[in-house]
């Protein structure tokens, strides 16, 4: 079976054809996704994403014929549609500094953490901020709402015409929704929210067949089914939900590098350094951490080659030439610090680019200690492809790491959807600690450097 996975990330967009008998990509389009910064506020470019997904389709259905579609983005997003579906308001891009304005307000009808498992994030990183900013600025055009829905519904929406609402994304550091009850959380009542929050459906659902004028444009079989799709970090998560006996730990890299506990230590969650609990596909509860390595990569390599050689590792192990955070503040689990360099005068490039691998896999370490990741670690996306950055997490956390085969998880586990969930994931290569004293006396003195 064929699936055709949409993958809306932040950075990019990408059309992926998943061969569900070997989970493995086949084929791949791809763009890149950046937000329009026009009136009314910064948005997604919906309409050039839609293109491009029915451009796609066509495309790679002429090359191998497509079985069904799954969705999957990032989170922090939501559509507000009236009911023909069409959208109210543009979708808001979480970047966008607009609902800080309403702060104060807004803080004063958010629940709690203890309730939600929702930080309280800048800007617009909470979706319930997003929607109680656009009300208060836009009553007109927020009273035509007939349903709030969730980023990868909005897309499932466009394809069957069907209006639902799932966990992942809702239990993504909305404050929409309580997942110790699995329902809606206090603000979507005191808000009067509810009445435009569509049904709650399964991920796995199968929603209907693609809509007839969608079939005829790209050549899919009118019968062709569309799942209900889920927030792209949790469809990294969920291949292992399905195959790995705990405790694991996954973390899916992209412009955000997501952290994820199963069957972890138990610890107290720190709102203060954006740690969250997740809903699974499966409708649990996750301790999850972030922050934004993807970005922070970007930004630390940009025009720089990425090349390096074991004397770059030996130098930089040796002279302990540490990067300190945040270089991207606001978010992680240190969100108040400024970045700075330590002994790291002279760097070449390579050493330069060693550091900047070990400091990305030393915050994601320290994501991990915060909620109590144990067991082995599988990392998902680009980064599993930096040998640097899977040794140095090996190193610092002391237990083996996988580094996923595939180029991005997320496919993968939004294929899942349309199986029958008996798949078992394919391994990448498991690296063990290294042995060499030299990686623990480097992560030792970061730690230490972080500490004071």
């Amino acid at each position: 079976m064929i699936v055709a996975v949409i993958d809306i990330g932040k950075t990019n967009a990408k059309v992926a054809l998943v061969d569900l008998a070997t989970l493995r990509e086949i084929a791949l389009r791809r763009i890149a996704n950046a937000p329009v910064r026009q009136a009314p506020y910064p948005h997604h470019d919906v309409e050039a994403l839609w293109t491009f997904i029915l451009d796609s389709l066509a495309d790679l259905n002429r090359e191998q014929r497509i079985d069904a579609i799954s969705t999957t983005t990032h989170g922090a997003t939501g559509a507000l549609v009236d009911r023909s579906g069409e959208l109210v308001l543009p979708v808001l891009d979480y970047e966008f500094d607009g609902p800080e304005q309403l702060a104060a307000d807004y803080d004063a009808v958010r629940p709690a953490f203890a309730e939600t498992g929702t930080p309280r994030l800048p800007i617009g990183l909470n979706l319930g901020a997003q929607f109680f900013w656009q009300q208060r600025q836009f009553p007109a055009e927020f009273a035509k709402a007939a349903a709030m829905l969730m980023y990868p519904q909005y897309w499932a929406l466009r394809l069957t015409g069907v209006a639902v609402n799932e966990v992942t994304s809702l239990g993504c550091h909305t404050d929409l929704w309580n997942p110790w009850t699995s329902d809606y959380s206090s603000l979507v009542d005191r808000m009067g929210w509810r009445r435009l929050m569509a049904p709650v459906r399964p991920a796995k659902d199968r929603l209907g067949p693609i809509l007839p004028e969608l079939a005829q444009r790209t050549g899919l079989d009118p019968q062709t089914p569309i799942f209900c799709g889920l927030h792209d970090s949790n469809a990294s998560l969920l291949p292992h939900l399905l195959s790995d006996a705990p405790p694991f730990s996954v973390v899916s890299t992209g412009t955000w590098v997501i952290s994820m506990a199963v069957g972890g230590r138990k610890v107290e969650l720190d709102a203060a350094r954006d740690t969250l609990v997740n809903v699974n596909a499966l409708g649990d509860a996750v301790p999850s951490a972030r922050f934004m390595g993807g970005r922070e990569f970007s930004l630390l390599t940009d025009g720089q080659p990425q090349e390096w050689s074991e004397g770059d590792v030996a130098a930089v192990l040796a002279q302990k030439a540490l990067l300190l955070p945040s270089t991207q503040q606001g978010s992680g689990p240190f969100p108040h610090r400024a970045a700075q360099w330590c002994n790291a005068d002279g760097l070449s490039s390579g050493q330069g680019f060693a550091a900047i691998s070990f400091y990305l896999a030393l915050m994601t370490v320290t994501c991990l200690e915060l909620i109590g990741g144990d067991g082995p670690t599988t990392v998902e996306g680009p980064f599993a492809q930096n040998p640097l950055f899977i040794h140095m997490l090996a190193a610092a956390t002391g237990r083996p790491v996988i580094a996923s085969g595939t180029s991005t998880g997320t496919s993968i586990g939004a294929a899942l959807l349309a199986s029958d969930g008996a798949a078992v994931m394919g391994k990448g290569e498991r690296t063990k600690p290294p042995s060499e004293r030299a990686w623990r006396d480097y992560v030792r003195a970061w730690q230490l450097a972080v500490q004071t």
